[in-house]
């Protein structure tokens, strides 16, 4: 019994402190002055995108911005489109002018983008325990990967058959399709940027699936309705024409698909981190 007590008045082994896994213990006025250079250093990209862009101006104008307008684009026989030449017409007094810095800006801001999105994205990443410069570089170029490939899609598969299927349209012989140039680059740039914007589902996935907010079952469980949202999406974004709505419903499916394992990974990384914090283990580079 002595011993017993004796046992008993020994001081308690004193409670390890939890280590603080954050980057840095930042105030909410710091976040924001952080939050601040972030995109001031994300837009001094986007304004070397634009400079870039006047610099090839007469390229990028006539060849890739107005290339879909002649019949000889090349990706209208790749395609099989019986193409024909648009007729575009400037019918506002400064509408060249404001159109063309207009597009130059739009250009240069996909030029600067992967800028944009490494700043933006090393703002954000530390609040998913990642330290490592690294990891964000490869994320950053993971988000414009995707980016980049939404706009070739809209550029090379959406936007020509758009343009030949309301440049071809007529409810009457006696009416001509003449477009103006602000329309023109207006839906031209819509289609483009939308598609940039869709192919991130891959990152919304990882993303939310990182902080627990989305998972790889409840992806599955309701991807008969994702389906019916592709369809609808798709007949949003394209001309009324069966054609088209499956052009960009495909790629949507298969982006949900890989939004499906890009989550299981996703989890399977989030339970690894939390079984390190819970366990007082250093996570492994």
């Amino acid at each position: 019994m002595s011993s017993e007590r004796q046992v008993m008045k020994k001081t308690p082994p004193e409670a390890k402190k939890v280590k603080d896994r954050t980057v840095d213990n930042m105030t909410f006025l710091e976040h924001l002055e952080e939050l601040r250079w972030r995109i001031i250093k994300g837009l001094a990209g986007i304004i070397l995108g634009v400079i870039a862009a006047f610099y090839f101006s007469d390229f990028i104008m006539n060849t890739i911005l107005l290339g879909p307008t002649r019949s000889t684009f090349f990706m209208y026989e790749i395609i099989g489109v019986d193409a024909i030449d648009l007729t575009l017409q400037s019918r506002r007094l400064p509408g060249q002018f404001f159109t063309y810095w207009g597009m130059l800006f739009i250009i240069g801001s996909v030029i600067g983008s992967p800028i944009f999105f490494y700043q933006l994205w090393s703002f954000v990443e530390p609040a998913f325990q990642t330290t490592t410069k690294w990891k964000t570089f490869f994320t950053a170029i993971f988000i414009t990967f995707f980016f980049l490939l939404g706009i070739s899609f809209g550029y090379l598969i959406l936007a020509p058959f758009a343009l030949q299927f309301f440049s071809q349209f007529q409810i009457s012989e006696i009416i001509r399709n003449d477009f103006d140039i602000n329309a023109y680059f207006s839906s031209l740039s819509t289609w483009v940027l939308s598609c940039g914007l869709i192919f991130q589902i891959p990152i919304l996935s990882y993303s939310l699936t990182k902080i627990g907010i989305l998972t790889p079952g409840f992806l599955k469980k309701y991807r008969k309705h994702a389906l019916v949202v592709c369809l609808m999406l798709s007949a949003f974004l394209t001309p009324p024409d069966p054609i088209s709505m499956v052009l960009i419903a495909i790629p949507l499916t298969i982006l949900y698909e890989l939004s499906i394992w890009i989550s299981h990974i996703s989890l399977k990384r989030r339970d690894k981190e939390l079984r390190i914090a819970f366990n007082e283990e250093e996570p492994s580079e």
